[in-house]
């Protein structure tokens, strides 16, 4: 096969909430449906996205992080990804210029590291000349952003694209596509995002609907001529792009919709230096396989099945019995819930989890944790050093008990947070989703 890399485009907005998320969706669809190779990414720290990238290109989707990846394995990671692809879509988070609290980690930043032009999705419901100001500021704001077109969302009538379009061409500014509103791209909300893919009711009536809908109202031929190569980064083998390594040699991962959250690029990592990966359900109450030498459980919604899980006698069993052999087990944010001793759910009702780690949590009172964390590993963590990570919950803690500590936390900024996590023996975990070194 051979080395070159495809081209490649960022798929961006003013702001959230512009549908730039749909419209990547439709196209990764409607490039498939043309019998194209379309590989997807999704920068930052976003779990809901990817799943939905998947289902629209028929190809695993990875998340590129800016802010919490260190370059190296950025271009990597984006080389692997776009490797027999083609076209590459990545989808931004947030707007174009967001990122974390310091401003590092934007879209923009992913964009300039991968040389990729942006097409920026702009909603226009509520505007008309005005248009042209508000991309040109986009496009003018960084010399190393190429925003190399636009595709115009919720436009109300015909008289109304014209008049954005001809706004647009004062600035010499490419219109490559203008959606009507429609009420039926809408997608279902949770609190934290976006119902997963597996659990929308009809996943691909909607992405066919939403293909067929770009397809109509978008020069496809022309946003694909808008698309320039991946830049080259580390050559494959470098070691300053080498994964996190693996917990153990065995690794039983909790997969199923309350344990999804799990980062494509660290599993993979632990596959390439030789771990054996062994998916297994909670929710299915399956056991984690008995001769695993470590268990993880990844985070996802535990409390909207904390009922099943706490009833899942063979998955509660198989972890115990895991830790009493001396099994590394360690549990991220859902994943670290459930080791504790209680969960309470959103009415207020407590399940009895697995009882391995000194801690009760709850989402009768619902407070939110967000942001890029800077983590030190304590001794005994499953790796060492400076970290990278993300927090994303609305769980509060009702009791967290004695137990040697996992990481030191500080915010993107660098202020300290404290000492957080939890580890008994070989039995750990946090709130913490870890990404790479730092």
């Amino acid at each position: 096969m051979s080395d070159r890399l495809p081209p490649g485009l960022v798929i961006a907005a003013p702001a959230s909430g512009s549908g730039k998320t749909t419209v990547t969706l439709a196209l990764l669809r409607a490039l498939r449906l043309r019998g194209l190779a379309v590989a997807s990414a999704k920068a930052g720290p976003d779990y809901i996205d990817p799943g939905f990238h998947t289902a629209a290109s028929g190809r695993s989707c990875v998340n590129l992080d800016p802010f919490a990846m260190r370059g190296p394995l950025l271009h990597r990671l984006a080389a692997e990804q776009a490797r027999g692809a083609d076209l590459l879509v990545v989808e931004g988070v947030m707007g174009l210029f967001d990122g974390a609290a310091t401003g590092a980690g934007s879209t923009a930043d992913l964009a300039a590291a991968l040389g990729l032009p942006v097409v920026l999705v702009v909603d226009a419901a509520r505007q008309s000349q005005s248009v042209a100001a508000l991309v040109r500021g986009f496009r003018d704001h960084r010399a190393d952003v190429t925003v190399a077109g636009v595709l115009l969302n919720r436009v109300g009538s015909a008289r109304h694209r014209a008049m954005l379009t001809d706004a647009l061409s004062e600035i010499d500014m490419p219109v490559v596509g203008a959606l009507p509103r429609d009420a039926g791209l809408a997608r279902p909300d949770r609190h934290l995002g976006l119902v997963q893919a597996g659990e929308h009711g009809d996943l691909d009536a909607f992405l066919d609907g939403a293909a067929k809908k770009l397809a109509a109202h978008c020069d496809l031929d022309r946003l694909r001529a808008l698309a320039r190569p991946l830049r080259a980064g580390p050559a494959r083998g470098s070691d300053e792009a080498a994964p996190l390594p693996p917990p153990g040699q065995r690794i039983a991962v909790a997969h199923d919709v309350a344990f999804a959250f799990a980062y494509p690029h660290l599993l993979d990592g632990w596959r390439t230096q030789g771990a054996e990966l062994l998916p297994f359900s909670p929710l299915a109450d399956e056991a984690p396989a008995p001769d695993c030498d470590a268990i993880y459980l990844p985070g996802g919604y535990p409390e909207l099945h904390a009922g099943r899980i706490a009833g899942a006698a063979a998955f509660v069993s198989g972890v115990r019995a895991a830790a009493a052999r001396g099994a590394l087990i360690y549990g991220e944010c859902g994943g670290y819930m459930v080791l504790g001793d209680a969960l309470t759910d959103a009415d207020g009702t407590a399940h009895a989890m697995l009882g391995l780690l000194p801690l009760e949590t709850s989402f009768a009172e619902r407070r939110r944790h967000l942001g890029y964390r800077r983590l030190h590993a304590f001794a005994g963590a499953p790796w060492r050093g400076a970290l990278t990570g993300h927090e994303f919950h609305y769980a509060t803690t009702r009791f967290e008990g004695a137990g040697q500590r996992l990481f030191e936390v500080r915010d993107a900024g660098g202020k300290r947070l404290g000492d957080m996590g939890l580890r008994v023996g070989r039995v750990m975990g946090s709130f913490m989703h870890v990404i790479d070194r730092a």
